[in-house]
Order: structure tokens, then C-alpha cells, then sequence
């Protein structure tokens, strides 16, 4: 039996419990195509190169981390936000989309699939009392100087990272949130990290890292959560008859 668009749909919002997050867009299903699923293409975000590699993959849908109709952006459909729509909708390709919800599962989501890839051991979540936080806090396997992780970083994501050196301390806890969480350092700190690793940076957080000791690393937005979709869509296809493919399209930020 063919794969049909809302048992995928029904599936990722049970895996990921959308509910549970205050978001800043819809999550979930986003703009209806096909009613079956044959193949699934994902990347990070629903840009117009993204779209256009799904229809010369001949996907079914689209599954990204960022999606579209985001809070305090204009509702109305022109210029670019025309121009991606029409073209979902003339293909018939599905999109569908998860901010928060990816960002906090704790099996594949992008901070547990970041930590993953960088051999950190997971303590605890940054946010207190909540069953599924944002952001995780944990330790290293061995400590590293700040030259050491940065490389680290490097070598993993493929992506030169902004290294903050809070001080000669050697790293040893580390707290990271994926994408833009650098105001997020604070909570780093009150944890006890030795350092936070983010997405972006602020102007204020480099004056925050120097002046309360902490080492920060901007290690990119895009790099840091490439991970998510991929094991979300391997964890669609494990339990349905879909391919997947994933697409990175660039973007240095």
C-alpha cells in the first residue's frame, strides 16, 4: 500500500510532541501536495534552491528544520514567498516543517545529534523541568584547550567556527544549543560550563564570554543543524516504504 502524506505527517507530530513547544511557526504540515509519499527530500531550509532539487529528484515532499510562516513576518504571499509557493503547490510537492520540536528530541534532534557527532557525553538539559529543554549540558571525553575544540568543530561540521576565549581555562563541561541561541550563554554559564557552543553570535556575547570567564563558540546556524532532518527522515523510512535524500545547500552563516 502506498505511503500516504498524513500517516508521515501523524507520525512526525506523535515522534515529536509539536504541542509541547510555544514555536515561533507552525510545525508540522506547512503546504499540502500529493496524498502519497514516494520520497522524501530534506535539507535545513525551504529556500527556493531547495525546492528546485526536489523537483529534479522527483520528491514527494520537502522536510526541513526551517520551514515557512514565521511570527512577525508579513502574511501576505509576494516576491519570494509567492514565487516558493507557487512552486510547491504547481509540483504538487508537500512541505512539511519542524523548529523547536527537532531542535529538543533527545534521540533526533539536533542537539542530541550534534553531541553525538562530537563525542560529548549528555548530563542534563539547559532549561530546568521540562521534559524535552533546549539545549543540553554535558562533559568531554578528554578536556581541550580552546584551539583543540574549535578544531574539533571544525573538522565535524565542516565550518571554521567563531572561537571567544573566556580566559586559560581548559574545557572540560560544555553546554550547546544549535541555531540561534547565543543569548542562551547566561544559563550556560549558571550550569558551571567551561564553554557554550552555539549557531550564531551577538555583538553582546563576546563582552559577555571575556567578562564572566566562559569560552564561547559561534560554530554556525546552518553547520550545527544539518544533523536533525537527516535522522528524523531515517527514522521515517525505518517505519515506512519512503526514500530519502538529503540535500545540503550551502549558506556560510
Amino acid at each position: 500500500m502506498p505511503v500516504t502524506l498524513t500517516e508521515v505527517v501523524n507520525a512526525l507530530d506523535e515522534e515529536l510532541q509539536p504541542h509541547l513547544f510555544k514555536d515561533y511557526c507552525p510545525n508540522g504540515l506547512q503546504v499540502e501536495g500529493k496524498k502519497t509519499i514516494k520520497k522524501i527530500i530534506t535539507g535545513v531550509t525551504a529556500c527556493q534552491a531547495l525546492i528546485d532539487q526536489a523537483i529534479e529528484k522527483e520528491a514527494d515532499a520537502i522536510l526541513v528544520h526551517h520551514g515557512y510562516f514565521w511570527r512577525g513576518e508579513s502574511a501576505v504571499i509576494t516576491g519570494m514567498k509567492k514565487q516558493r509557493i507557487e512552486t510547491l503547490l504547481h509540483h504538487g510537492i508537500s512541505l512539511i516543517a519542524y523548529h523547536l520540536p527537532l531542535d529538543a528530541h533527545p534521540v533526533l534532534g539536533n542537539n542530541a545529534q550534534l553531541a553525538q557527532r562530537m563525542g560529548w557525553n549528555i548530563q542534563g538539559g539547559m532549561e530546568a523541568g521540562k521534559a524535552r529543554p533546549l539545549g543540553n549540558w554535558g562533559t568531554l571525553q578528554d578536556k581541550l584547550s580552546v584551539k583543540d575544540m574549535a578544531s574539533q568543530l571544525e573538522n565535524v561540521l565542516h565550518h571554521k567556527p567563531l572561537a571567544i576565549t573566556g580566559g586559560d581555562h581548559s574545557i572540560n563541561r560544555v553546554a550547546w544549543c544549535t541555531g540561534a541561541a547565543q543569548s542562551m550563554i547566561d544559563q550556560a554559564l549558571a550550569l558551571g560550563a567551561d564553554a557554550f557552543v552555539s549557531g550564531e553570535v551577538s555583538e553582546s556575547t563576546f563582552h559577555f564570554a571575556r567578562e564572566n570567564s566562559i569560552h564561547y563558540f559561534a560554530a554556525g546556524h546552518h553547520a550545527t543543524e544539518r544533523y536533525g532532518v537527516q535522522a528524523l527522515a531515517q527514522w521515517v523510512t525505518e517505519r515506512m516504504d519512503v526514500a530519502h535524500q538529503f540535500i545540503d545547500i550551502h549558506s556560510p552563516v
